[in-house]
């Protein structure tokens, strides 16, 4: 419970109708893509990085926990409130404050969604390539503490790759910036690639400098359907040793294929054990040739059928494809673990083969498909919570899931961060003193421990 005193001095700042400690506000600001909930406090909604400060100054001298939150489309928990407190939200800040034709920059507030920008861009001939799949609703603020990437980023890069600079409120309340608009800058340490990726925890975005790329003039969407995993892997390798990269190479396994088909009228072939949707940019000159090399370099690896979009609505029915597998999973069960290991794209086939073996060993059903340019597999484990024991068989599979991509030189997450889903098993994958020097940072930068508590590393891990 928050003490009307603090909740008068949060309406000082940023107006009455910008906070609440009504249920009803609190339950929805209570949960994210996990399906976990935790409680806030209070719900603040600021207008300005000022606005923040202030709030900050306050919520770091009463020791108050502060959430910082965009549109809670995380996977990890990254913005649960989970020990109350304030939650921050940042939506109001949505102001697109500067697009720069002549030097491909964007200033942008926290606030912005995602696709917003990107539309707003395209209209002046430019492109900004990251595109996670909740580019609709995420926030371009939750995106950079994040780092999300998406499709596209096999040929252009994730969201560190487009940030020039921020400005960021500190746990103590001081207003900071760093980076700025030029495409060189080494004075100082680079607080602007510490900053994302950070999950909230080191303090909060109020603006960001985004760098931008010229709109490719054309683009060509092709499906290809392999009989075999290794087929659909050698064929990622082999284009990309056919020097060319194309600007998304998603694929799907054959236990999604399945769900797919019992979920829509889509007409994947029964021989179909994998797909590739691929997709290349550019000259539309360049892309006629390079969607023809392509398939001159899959046909030996055990093609199925291929089909190449001729119009933009043929390309849409192609993404139809991939955009169907997250409420076909819902026919598996109803819960899922949605983990985004990430492995050298060679050991993609050994992977899907290892988790298909978990999945065998538990009795749990595994679907596996992501971006398969740079070995990203988006692993759903799906269970029934309702069923005694389904829980337990999640854990242990996740865990046989992480400890397997190690092996393999690879991450736990490639993409969704860690938050709170992902903090026990940090020791898995970071020596002890990466951890204790990380840890280092965080209490030098936040000593009191405000901002984002709880999340990437738990109490009382070294």
């Amino acid at each position: 419970m928050i003490e009307p005193r603090i909740l008068r001095i949060l309406k000082d700042i940023v107006g009455k109708e910008n906070v609440s400690a009504d249920r009803a506000d609190l339950i929805c600001y209570s949960y994210d893509a996990t399906q976990q909930q935790f409680l806030p406090d209070v719900v603040v909604h600021p207008g300005s990085a000022h606005e923040i400060s202030l709030i900050l100054k306050m919520a770091n001298s009463e020791k108050i926990p502060v959430f910082p939150r965009g549109a809670g489309s995380g996977f990890t928990g990254g913005s649960l409130p989970i020990s109350g407190g304030i939650v921050l939200v940042t939506r109001r800040m949505e102001q697109i404050l500067r697009i720069d034709e002549d030097n491909l920059v964007a200033v942008v507030e926290p606030g912005v969604v995602t696709e917003v920008l990107q539309q707003a861009v395209e209209k002046v001939g430019l492109f900004y390539p990251p595109d996670p799949a909740s580019l609709k609703f995420s926030t371009l603020g939750g995106n950079v503490a994040e780092c999300a990437g998406g499709p596209r980023c096999v040929k252009y890069g994730v969201t560190k790759d487009y940030i020039l600079g921020l400005e960021v409120v500190t746990p103590q309340g001081d207003i900071i910036k760093t980076g700025g608009e030029t495409m060189k800058g080494v004075v100082g340490y680079d607080l602007t690639k510490l900053m994302v990726g950070s999950e909230g925890t080191l303090g909060i975005i109020t603006k960001i400098i985004i760098k931008l790329l010229p709109l490719p003039e054309a683009k060509k969407t092709m499906l290809v359907l392999f009989d075999s995993i290794d087929g659909a892997a050698k064929g990622v390798s082999a284009i990309i040793r056919g020097k060319i990269i194309p600007t998304t190479l998603e694929f799907m396994d054959a236990t999604t294929i399945d769900c797919v088909r019992k979920a829509t009228n889509l007409d994947l072939p029964a021989a179909a054990k994998a797909l590739l949707i691929i997709e290349v940019d550019g000259d539309a000159d360049l892309i006629e040739r390079q969607a023809a090399r392509i398939q001159e370099i899959v046909a030996p690896l055990g093609v199925v059928a291929t089909r190449i979009a001729a119009t933009a609505a043929e390309s849409d029915e192609i993404w139809k494809v991939r955009r169907s597998v997250s409420a076909s999973l819902r026919k598996v069960n109803p819960d899922k673990f949605n983990e985004d290991i990430c492995v050298p794209r060679s050991k993609v086939p050994e992977m899907i083969r290892t988790i298909e073996g978990i999945a065998a060993r538990h009795q749990v059903p595994i679907v596996n498909f992501g971006h398969a340019g740079d070995g990203n597999i988006h692993v759903n484990v799906m269970i029934d919570r309702a069923v005694s024991g389904e829980m337990e068989k999640a854990e242990m599979a996740i865990e046989e899931i992480f400890g397997a991509t190690l092996k393999l030189g690879g991450t736990m997450s490639g993409e969704h961060g860690v938050g709170i889903t992902k903090a026990p098993y940090i020791p898995m994958e970071l020596d002890p003193a990466a951890v204790a020097y990380m840890k280092t940072i965080k209490a030098a930068l936040d000593p009191n421990n405000i901002l984002n508590p709880g999340k990437i590393f738990l109490a009382d891990q070294n």
